[in-house]
């Protein structure tokens, strides 16, 4: 795959369709490679006309990774922020915003749909706000705003997400990976064992950088609620959550919704926290219905 110069950074990405058309720009979650976007999914928004971009953030996959910034204290981050006390992170979400903006300069893309999962919905929110001129729309799934109200992850959750696997072999972190998907799956469009082992040994044979992991995972636990900027945000924007999310609560998706204008909010039941090959079809519908339906205005507008 390709790689591009940005922000600093070195970030590996991929493109599906036509660049001659609209681009849409995918932002993964939290130690999740760009692999994770199905490429059923991908493909079609390319086949819906779109210029798809997706890639890995810092510290993950086949990017630029911060290992001068050492090894990470997760849990001291989770007890400090539990405890209301400050999180120190090498770097900040900002900065992961700011390696997106700077990947669409380096591609030569001035605007682009944002459409971000999870910690991607965080960077995308902050792609609108420090750099709105480049974002045709904002598309936030399965995220939240950082408002310390919103309920928290449940704990099965959050234990599947930040416990190492108890082994370290090839096979003990593909089986690590399978449990994870499978504590925070949908309900209603579950993988099969098949997708979930298919997807875990791609995940694992292409990078393992826990460090990174924990890197992130600071990130998302020093950032700021980001209630007050997303108000200013003035593109036409889409809110996507499953009601069944054990990881972020549906609660953190109505709270975003709520904190940008006009903000439309899709709640889709029997869903939780991934992304299926049962529930590409839903994505394909709310996502590139959604970003055709900007096109279509824009159109009309000119």
């Amino acid at each position: 795959m390709p790689q591009a110069k940005a922000n600093g950074l070195t970030l590996e990405y991929e493109t599906f369709g036509d660049a001659k058309n609209p681009a849409l720009l995918l932002i993964m979650g939290v130690g999740c490679q760009l692999v994770m976007w199905p490429d059923s999914f991908c493909t079609g928004l390319a086949d819906m006309g779109f210029h798809v971009i997706r890639y890995d953030n810092r510290d993950v996959g086949l990017s630029s990774k911060i290992d001068e910034a050492g090894v990470p204290d997760v849990m001291g981050a989770v007890t400090a922020q539990l405890s209301g006390q400050p999180v120190i992170s090498p770097y900040s979400l900002d900065d992961m915003a700011d390696d997106a903006a700077g990947l669409m300069d380096a591609l030569g893309i001035s605007q682009a749909h944002v459409v971000g999962a999870s910690m991607g919905g965080m960077i995308a929110q902050l792609v609108a706000t420090r750099h709105p001129a480049k974002v045709k729309s904002l598309v936030s799934i399965m995220s939240t705003t950082g408002n310390p109200d919103v309920p928290p992850a449940k704990p099965e959750a959050m234990g599947a997400l930040l416990t190492p696997p108890a082994d370290t072999s090839r096979e003990g972190m593909i089986a690590q990976g399978m449990n994870m998907w499978k504590v925070i799956g949908s309900p209603k469009y579950p993988a099969t064992d098949d997708e979930l082992r298919a997807t875990a040994t791609k995940v694992v044979d292409r990078m393992v950088c826990p460090e990174g992991f924990g890197r992130q995972v600071l990130a998302i636990l020093a950032a700021p609620a980001r209630n007050a900027a997303l108000a200013k945000v003035t593109a036409p924007a889409m809110v996507l959550h499953g009601s069944d999310d054990p990881l972020v609560p549906v609660e953190g998706g109505k709270d975003t919704a709520a904190a940008i204008p006009g903000a439309r909010l899709e709640i889709v039941e029997g869903m939780a926290h991934d992304f299926t090959e049962a529930l590409v079809p839903v994505y394909l519908d709310k996502v590139g219905g959604f970003c055709r339906e900007v096109e279509a205005g824009r159109a009309a507008a000119e």
